[in-house]
């Protein structure tokens, strides 16, 4: 069958649009100008919500006013309501990178939630004259307080999912702590042998680092809560009533049920884009501690012969196409290229952010996609490194044991014991000769065996401790 078009006008002239479709005439002229990239606003259905939500307080606070008759706010709220529901988001098809400082998103919502009200008041699509994307859906805005906020909005909400992922994995390394807690190892500085330590230590390590992110990523998602509904185009609330900013912000606070404030300042709170840049900077700061904990993983499981393998990380994959038997450490790997290219996304935030120019700042459609990429990669990320890796670890008891033994790292623990004359012979002999410290003070009569094994004990080998043990010799 033919396919149908209605014809739509805007300031440069007609456009044939899809018959059925809920978009319009600046919709399509932005999938015309901008096929920049497959980031499509319509796979980011937190902030097609977050565009929802802004609509909705808008349409509120203008019907409060008078500005919106009873059947058109109703039909504009069905219309948003259906949106947070999940429905029609295959009609935000426009690239999220676009010139126009987010224009293109803005009246992409407008013209959706016109055209589907026009359908819940009983008209056809295009049929402006009763409910319009300008005059009405856009009602006492701009795309400079209406994105930003939407911006703001669904990353707010975005972070209320990510950080459920975060401490998924946070406490899957908090149970491998425990689980490995009686583990004893030998600890490493500049790769080399250091102190003795437990395989517990190390993963609660992991956790604690991670999970010490939580209270910056809260603090740095506060700022998402301040919005600027009522600046208008730059600021000063031209084509708004004075009592818009408030009664808007407020509806917003009530749809979401969030602490939503209006800035103080809109002419600043239009031009800047900082909080884009906390969160991002947070976001970093996770992405380098993952990348040094996926090393470590990689190191400690590396072998399985000729490797460290403290951990035997779960086979995911072969390994190789011409080795046979070889196993890679997939996992760590995937998640060190997450980290890489959210540390790529947060310096692209930073430079957007140092572009501003006067009264606005026209990269934010870069800013966003990137926040909202790096935070969808590393929630993937974080699922696949707890399940398909940190669950499944298993320690090589074994071979940390070994290494206890062998390394001339456990003098240190030996020191206060026996004293730095006897803990150097011993370290000389262990390396000149290759025999294990343990051997060695046995083998010397410095220690019994018992008071070795009572000083080397995990107990006494991880924290501070007093052992009224003296040597013999």
């Amino acid at each position: 069958m033919a396919q149908t078009f209605r014809l739509e006008s805007d300031l440069l002239g007609e456009l044939k649009i899809p018959a059925e479709a809920l978009y319009g005439v600046q919709t399509l002229r932005g999938l015309e100008n901008f096929p920049i990239s497959k980031f499509k606003l319509k796979d980011y259905p937190l902030f097609i919500n977050g565009l929802a939500y802004t609509k909705l307080g808008a349409a509120t606070a203008n019907h409060q006013l008078g500005l919106l008759s009873d059947e058109q706010f109703t039909a504009i709220e069905q219309a948003c309501r259906e949106i947070l529901n999940g429905q029609w988001h295959d009609m935000f098809p426009v690239d999220m990178i676009q010139g126009g400082a987010g224009t293109t998103t803005n009246m992409n919502a407008n013209e959706v939630i016109a055209n589907r009200a026009l359908q819940i008041m009983g008209h056809q699509p295009g049929e402006y004259t009763y409910l319009s994307p300008n005059d009405h859906v856009n009602c006492s805005q701009s795309t400079n307080d209406a994105y930003p906020t939407a911006i703001h909005l669904g990353l707010y909400a975005t972070h209320l999912v990510y950080i459920q992922h975060l401490q998924a994995l946070i406490d899957a390394f908090q149970a491998k702590a425990e689980e490995f807690k009686n583990v004893l190892k030998m600890g490493r500085t500049q790769l080399e042998d250091a102190v003795p330590m437990t395989l517990g230590q190390t993963f609660g390590a992991f956790a604690s680092i991670l999970r010490d992110e939580l209270t910056h990523l809260n603090a740095s998602a506060e700022e998402f809560l301040t919005i600027n509904m009522g600046a208008t185009a730059i600021g000063t609330g031209i084509c708004s009533e004075p009592e818009y900013a408030s009664l808007c912000t407020q509806a917003i606070a009530d749809i979401t049920g969030w602490r939503i404030r209006l800035a103080e300042d809109l002419v600043a709170a239009t031009s800047d884009t900082s909080c884009m840049v906390g969160y991002s900077s947070v976001l970093r700061r996770i992405a380098t501690k993952l990348n040094k904990i996926s090393n470590d993983l990689r190191l400690l499981g590396s072998g399985p012969k000729c490797g460290l393998h403290e951990i035997e990380l779960p086979a995911r994959q072969p390994g190789s196409s011409i080795m046979p038997g070889k196993v890679n450490p997939v996992i760590p790997e995937v998640m060190n290229q997450i980290c890489y290219k959210v540390i790529g996304n947060d310096l692209t935030v930073a430079m957007c952010n140092e572009a501003a120019q006067m009264e606005l700042n026209a990269m934010e459609p870069t800013m966003a996609q990137c926040c909202f990429e790096s935070c969808e990669i590393m929630m993937n990320g974080f699922d696949v490194l707890r399940k398909y890796c940190v669950d499944g670890i298993k320690a090589d008891e074994s071979r940390c044991n070994n290494y206890i033994k062998g390394s001339i790292g456990i003098v240190t623990a030996l020191n206060p014991i026996i004293g730095y004359k006897n803990s150097t012979k011993i370290a000389k002999e262990a390396l000149s000769t290759g025999k294990p410290v343990y051997d060695l003070v046995l083998e010397h009569g410095i220690l019994t065996k018992e008071e070795l094994d009572t000083i080397l004990s995990p107990e006494n080998m991880i924290r501070p401790v007093k052992l009224n043990i003296k040597p013999r010799k």
